[in-house]
C-alpha cells in the first residue's frame, strides 16, 4: 500500500508503470520463494531462519522509505525488489517449521491462509488509518515494527522447537504427474489476478474510485481467498483425489467468474443504491464491502482453495521438503498471477474490452481444469464431465458487456437510467470514457464514471475561464501547457488566444482526445487539429517532473479530489516542480473542485496552493448563486490586472477577436464580467485557512479528506463561508476609465 502510493507519483499513475511496478513486487515474491529452499540449508533452525528475513524485510523497507521518492522513470521499481525477494522467503521458511506428523499440505494451506488474513489486516490498516491519519512514514515504521517484533517472536519459539526433521523427512522426490499440477496452479493465479485487475476497475467505477474504494476491493478480494484456504486445507484433510479436487476448483471457477462477471456488468449497477441515501459514509462504506463479497467471494474461495490442494497434489507421499514443495506452488502461482495481471491491465481491457477478457480467462481456467482431471484419469469420457464441459462453454458465451450507464455515471448508474443517450462508451488502457446526449442538446464527456466536462453553461464558463485567465493574465503567453485534455473546451480556450504561438496537451488516456475531438470540436474550437498544439499521452505529473521545457502558462484541471491519485497534482512538492517551469511572468491555473468533498479538504488544497504561491488569488464559478467550483490562479511575481489594456486587448467591441466571442457565448461581456468572479486571496483568508492541512506527497492529505466527503453537496457552505472573508483587492486592478469602481460594485452585487 505504501510503495504503490508512492510510486505513483514517481512514475506515474499509466497502466504501463503501474503494470511494471506490479511485475516487479510480485516478480520478487516469485524469485524469492524459489530461491529461498535452494540457498538456505533444511538442516537451519527453521523459525530463526524466518526471524531473519523478517528482520531484513523491517530494515530494507524503511530504507526502500528514503529511496523511492529520490529514483527516477521505470527503475524505481527496483527498489523494492530486495524486500519482496525476502518476502517470498517467509512462506517457504516457516513451512519448515511444520512437523511431519499428520497432513503437511493441510497446515501448509492454514499457514497460506493465515498470511492472507495478515493482508487483510495490513490493507485496512492501512488504507483507513495509518495512511488517512498520519503519512507514508509512519505506516512503514508500523510495518517494520510488526516485521522486528515477528522476528522476536519467531526467536522465542525457536527455543522450544527442534532444531530441524530427521532426515527421512527432509528430502524430496518430485511427484509424477506433479507438473500438471503445476501447470493448472499457475494457470489459477494468471486466472485471479487478471480477473482482480479487471474487476477492480469496475468496481472503482460502481463505488467511485477513492483510497477507501481501492482498500475495500482488495480486502474483499483477499478475505475470500483466506476462506478458499481455509476450506482447501480442511479439504485436504478429507478428499483421497487431491488432483482432481483441484481440476473441479477450476472447472468451478468458470461458472463463479461468470457469476461475478454478471453482477459487475450488468446487475449492480442497476440496483437502486443511490450514493447519497446512507446516513453517513461508514454505512456506504459498509455497502460496499457487502456488494463486493456478493460479486467476488464465489470465484475467490474456488482460487484460495486451490492453493493447499495444489499442494497436497504436488506432494510426494513421502520424503518431502516442504520449503521447497511450498515454493514450488507458490511460485507457479505467482508467475501466473505476474502474467494474468500484466496481460490485463496492459493489453486485454483496451484492446478487447472487459466482456471478452472475463471471457478468455474463464477458458484458461477450464483448461487447467481440464488438464488435471485428463492427467488423473485417463479413462473415457464421463456424462459428467461433458455436461460440466457445455455448462462451461454456455458459461463463457452468455458473460454481459460492460453497461454504458456504468462506464458513463459510476457510482451513479442507477438514478440515470433512462434519462440520456450514451452515445459513445469504451474502456481506454488507463480508463473508461464516455458521451451522453440529452434531447434539450446538453452533452456530457465522462471519464472514469464521472461527468468531467460539458456543454451546460456552467460547465462551459469554468472550463473557458481556465483556459482565458491562463492566457489573459499574461501580456505574452506564448507558450501555454494544459494538463487534462478532458472534453477540450479549457485547451480550446487558451488556443485561440492570437498570442499563443505554441500549446502543449498533456493526456493519460489516448480515448479522451479522441472522443473529445470527435463530439465536441464546437465547444472546444477544434483545438485537436489546430496546428500550434502538440498532444502528448502521458501521467500529467510524470511529464512535469520529466520535462525540460518552461512556459508563459499552465493549467491543470485533475479528476475529481476525491479520485485515487489526483491529490498529487495539488501537493507543495508537485507545485514546486510546476513553479520551476514557469517562465518570469507566466500563469498557473488549477481547478478546484467544491462539490463531492468536505471543508477541511478544500482548505488542504488552497492553503497548499498559497504556500508555493503567496501572491495567489481564487476565482469562482457560482452556479445559481452558490458555490459550485472555482480557479486558483498565481504568478510568482505579484498580480496585477489593468482593465484598460484588457479592454483593448481582447476587444469586446470588436467582432473579429475569437477570445471575446468566446467569452460572451459564457455571458461576458466585459473585462468587469470576467473578473467580477474573483472570490479572494491568502490575505483575506488567513483565519479561514487556519489549521488547514498542507497537502504533501509523502501524505496526499487531501484525497483521503475528500474521499470522505463524496457524498456529500456542501459546495455553498464552503463558498459562501470563504467569501465571508473577501475584501476587494485596491491593489490588484487599475484602470484610469473607472472600471476598478465598476468592477467593485459588481462584486458587490453578486456577494
Amino acid at each position: 500500500m505504501v510503495w504503490f502510493q508512492i510510486l505513483e507519483l514517481v512514475i506515474g499513475s499509466t497502466a504501463v508503470s503501474l503494470g511494471l511496478l506490479l511485475a516487479a513486487y510480485m516478480g520478487g515474491m516469485c524469485f524469492g520463494s524459489w530461491w529461498f529452499p535452494r540457498v538456505v540449508q533444511d538442516a537451519r533452525p527453521p523459525l530463526r531462519v524466518y526471524a531473519l528475513i523478517e528482520l531484513g524485510i523491517g530494515l530494507l523497507g524503511i530504507l526502500v522509505l528514503y529511496l523511492l521518492p529520490l529514483a527516477a522513470g521505470v527503475a524505481a521499481a527496483l527498489f523494492i525488489l530486495p524486500p519482496t525477494l525476502l518476502m517470498g522467503a517467509t512462506l517457504p521458511a516457516l513451512s519448515r517449521s511444520v512437523p511431519g506428523a499428520g497432513n503437511r499440505a493441510s497446515a501448509l494451506g492454514y499457514l497460506y491462509g493465515a498470511n492472507i488474513a495478515g493482508a487483510v489486516l495490513g490493507c485496512l490498516c492501512a488504507g483507513f488509518y495509518l495512511l488517512r491519519l498520519y503519512d507514508v512514514s509512519v505506516a512503514t515504521y508500523a510495518a517494520a515494527g510488526v516485521n522486528l517484533a515477528m522476528a522476536a517472536a519467531a526467536v522465542a519459539f525457536a527455543r522450544s522447537s527442534p532444531r530441524s526433521f530427521p532426515e527421512e523427512e527432509r528430502a524430496i522426490a518430485p511427484k509424477r504427474g506433479a507438473g500438471t499440477v503445476y501447470f493448472a496452479i499457475a494457470l489459477s493465479g494468471l486466472c485471479a489476478l487478471g480477473a482482480e485487475a479487471i474487476w477492480t476497475r469496475l468496481l472503482g467505477l460502481l463505488f467511485g474510485a477513492s483510497v477507501y474504494a481501492f482498500s475495500i476491493i482488495l480486502a474483499v478480494f483477499l478475505v475470500g481467498l483466506g476462506l478458499g484456504s481455509g476450506i482447501g486445507a480442511w479439504l485436504c484433510r478429507t478428499v483421497s483425489r487431491p488432483q482432481a479436487a483441484l481440476g473441479w476448483c477450476q472447472i468451478l471457477a468458470v461458472p463463479a467468474m461468470a457469476w461475478t462477471a454478471y453482477n459487475l456488468s450488468a446487475a449492480l449497477p442497476y440496483w437502486p443504491v443511490n450514493a447519497l441515501t446512507p446516513s453517513n459514509l461508514w454505512t456506504h462504506f459498509a455497502i460496499d464491502v457487502a456488494r463486493a463479497g456478493w460479486a467476488l467471494f464465489p470465484p475467490t474461495i474456488l482460487w484460495g482453495a486451490s492453493f493447499p490442494l495444489a499442494l497436497r497434489a504436488a506432494a510426494p507421499s513421502e520424503k518431502q521438503d516442504t520449503a521447497r514443495l511450498m515454493a514450488r506452488v507458490y511460485a507457479a502461482n505467482t508467475l501466473g498471477a505476474i502474467v494474468g495481471a500484466l496481460a490485463a491491465s496492459l493489453a486485454l481491457i483496451a484492446w478487447i474490452g472487459s466482456q471478452h477478457a472475463e471471457q478468455v480467462l474463464m477458458a484458461v481456467s477450464l483448461i487447467g481444469g481440464l488438464a488435471l482431471l485428463t492427467e488423473w484419469s485417463k479413462s473415457s469420457v464421463s456424462a459428467g464431465r461433458v455436461a460440466a464441459l457445455m455448462a462451461c462453454f454456455a458459461c463463457i458465451l452468455t458473460v454481459p458487456r460492460v453497461a454504458d450507464v456504468l462506464i458513463a455515471y459510476g457510482r451513479y448508474a442507477s438514478s440515470w437510467v433512462g434519462k440520456g443517450q450514451i452515445v459513445y462508451a469504451a474502456e481506454g488502457m488507463n480508463s473508461s470514457v464516455a458521451v451522453s446526449r440529452f434531447p434539450n442538446g446538453a452533452e456530457t464527456f465522462h471519464v472514469a464514471g464521472k461527468i468531467q466536462a460539458s456543454n451546460v453553461p456552467r460547465d462551459m464558463r469554468l472550463q473557458r475561464m481556465l483556459g482565458h485567465l491562463t492566457t489573459l493574465t499574461n501580456p505574452h503567453p506564448r507558450s501555454i501547457l494544459v494538463v487534462g485534455c478532458g472534453a477540450g473546451v479549457t485547451a480550446g480556450a487558451a488556443s485561440i488566444d492570437p498570442q499563443v504561438e505554441r500549446e502543449t496537451i498533456v493526456e493519460i488516456e489516448p480515448l479522451v482526445p479522441e472522443a473529445a475531438s470527435k463530439y465536441f470540436n464546437q465547444a472546444n474550437f477544434n483545438v485537436l487539429r489546430n496546428p500550434k498544439v502538440k498532444l502528448r499521452i502521458d501521467d500529467g505529473r510524470h511529464y512535469l517532473l520529466t520535462a525540460k521545457e518552461r512556459f508563459d502558462g499552465i493549467t491543470i484541471d485533475p479528476l475529481d479530489p476525491w479520485v485515487k491519485g489526483a491529490a498529487g497534482f495539488y501537493t507543495q512538492e508537485f507545485l514546486e516542480t510546476l513553479k520551476r517551469h514557469l517562465n518570469p511572468g507566466a500563469t498557473v491555473t488549477l481547478y478546484v473542485q467544491l462539490f463531492e468533498t468536505d471543508l477541511e479538504a478544500v482548505q488542504s488544497t488552497v492553503a497548499t496552493f498559497f504556500e508555493v504561491f503567496p501572491n495567489g488569488t481564487i476565482w469562482g464559478n457560482p452556479y445559481r448563486g452558490q458555490g459550485h467550483d472555482m480557479i486558483l490562479l498565481a504568478k510568482v511575481e505579484p498580480l496585477r490586472i489593468d482593465l484598460d489594456q484588457m479592454e483593448q486587448r481582447i476587444g469586446f467591441r470588436g467582432a473579429a477577436n475569437p477570445v471575446a466571442r468566446s467569452l460572451a457565448e459564457i455571458g461576458m461581456n466585459s473585462p468587469v464580467d470576467l473578473f467580477a468572479t474573483y472570490a479572494g486571496r491568502r490575505s483575506n483568508l488567513r483565519q479561514w485557512l487556519r489549521g488547514a492541512a498542507i497537502n504533501h506527497d509523502f501524505n496526499l492529505r487531501m484525497q483521503y479528506l475528500a474521499g470522505l466527503g463524496l457524498d456529500r453537496d456542501d459546495a455553498a457552505a464552503i463558498y459562501a463561508g470563504m467569501l465571508a472573508y473577501r475584501r476587494f483587492p485596491d491593489d490588484l486592478f487599475v484602470s484610469t476609465e473607472g472600471r476598478v469602481d465598476l468592477l467593485r460594485d459588481a462584486i458587490r452585487r453578486r456577494q
